[in-house]
């Protein structure tokens, strides 16, 4: 079948908020590839609906997970096969096998004998996962490149009345909580960087899912606000899109920032930079990761630091991470860190005698550490 006449295209995606960001540029491509066609994302609720409303899609199949894309589940769509099944969620076989069961009339995925595919480009591990989609899009017939994952503020609404108002740039979002404690640095890390850049005159907005009130109460400084369980998809982004500062771990709202373009300081522990890190706009997003001093060499090569991005414990390489590493981060951001129309520098400034910390059994933060600050096309 020749992709300009495929009416409608099918892709699965059935991921969360940071994987969907990471496939945009993708559907991008797959628009360009068969531009009359109805594209089709089969993915969660929240981000598939958020995607839809920016126009990178046009519907929306509502697959919670994996095993939800069935026969059934299509064939309450439509009565016909799709003309184009994508593949952009992993490499095979469960996901192919689950596409090739609804009867396309091509497949796009990577190469996978496990589930008699051939036809497909081979995976690589050792790729950005922005790059990754993009190769294999491309390979099928629809150009597209990292740079395809930018959004448009101006299809946002408005960021949540009554929350944040000082305007856009002028507040810092500060993001603690992870789907699995292996990416969650401490709460009290995030606790005295949030406090110190409300020292510093940034008005700190703490978010997280209503899972994680508890998490946000603890790290809002006094005057900050929390919103804690409060916004959804669209309300996070919007935040995030106005803002002048990010603070986060490896999570959908590093993707977020990248996305908007919101300067972001990014903290990374068990998956490598190089798989998930920022493929755009590095300057904007610095990112901090010891997985070199723990286990130097390139990210997926033998020798190279890999943790477990499931795990419940802090991974080694985040707990590395000092709260001075991370204000340093912050100052040596193309604005010097400092709020959309502030009167001070802010650059260079090291943390205020305010800044209080537990001494007990924990290494003084404030010390000088080693973490790399990666960049696309570096080591990791």
């Amino acid at each position: 079948m020749m992709p300009g006449v495929a009416t409608t295209v099918l892709v699965l995606r059935a991921l969360g908020l940071g994987d969907g960001l990471a496939g945009v540029a993708a559907l991008r491509g797959l628009r360009r590839m068969a531009p009359a066609a109805r594209l089709v994302l089969a993915a969660p609720a929240g981000i598939g609906g958020f995607l839809r409303r920016r126009g990178v899609v046009d519907e929306v199949l509502q697959t919670p997970e994996l095993d939800a894309l069935t026969p059934r589940l299509w064939a309450s769509r439509s009565d016909s096969p799709p003309d184009v099944a994508v593949d952009l969620h992993g490499c095979g076989p469960a996901s192919h096998r689950l596409l090739q069961a609804l009867g396309p009339g091509r497949l796009i995925a990577w190469r996978c004998p496990a589930a008699g595919f051939l036809d497909g480009p081979e995976h690589r591990l050792d790729e950005q996962e922005v790059v990754r989609w993009c190769r294999l899009v491309t390979a099928a017939g629809g150009p597209c490149s990292p740079a395809d994952l930018l959004l448009d503020p101006a299809d946002l609404p408005p960021p949540p009345a009554g929350r944040v108002t000082p305007g856009a740039g002028h507040y810092a979002v500060v993001h603690p909580g992870a789907a699995s404690a292996s990416r969650r640095w401490p709460a009290y890390r995030f606790a005295a960087v949030a406090a110190e850049l409300s020292g510093r005159g940034w008005p700190v907005a703490v978010t997280g899912s209503a899972g994680e009130r508890g998490l946000t109460a603890a790290v809002t400084p006094p005057g900050g606000t929390d919103l804690g369980g409060a916004l959804d998809v669209d309300g996070l982004a919007a935040l995030v899109a106005d803002a002048g500062l990010v603070v986060c771990g490896d999570t959908g709202v590093a993707h977020l920032a990248t996305a908007y373009r919101t300067p972001s300081v990014l903290l990374f522990g068990p998956t490598p930079p190089g798989w998930w890190g920022p493929s755009v706009d590095t300057e904007l997003h610095p990112v901090l990761w010891h997985g070199p001093a723990l286990a130097p060499g390139w990210h997926g090569a033998p020798g190279g630091y890999r943790g477990d991005p499931h795990g419940a414990t802090v991974d080694p390489a985040l707990d590395r991470i000092t709260v001075g590493e991370v204000l340093a981060a912050v100052d040596g951001l193309p604005d010097g860190g400092t709020p959309v129309g502030s009167g001070s520098t802010g650059h260079g400034s090291a943390p205020g005698p305010h800044l209080h910390l537990p001494c007990t059994g924990v290494p003084d933060p404030r010390r000088s550490g080693d973490a790399v600050q990666w960049r696309a096309g570096s080591p990791g």
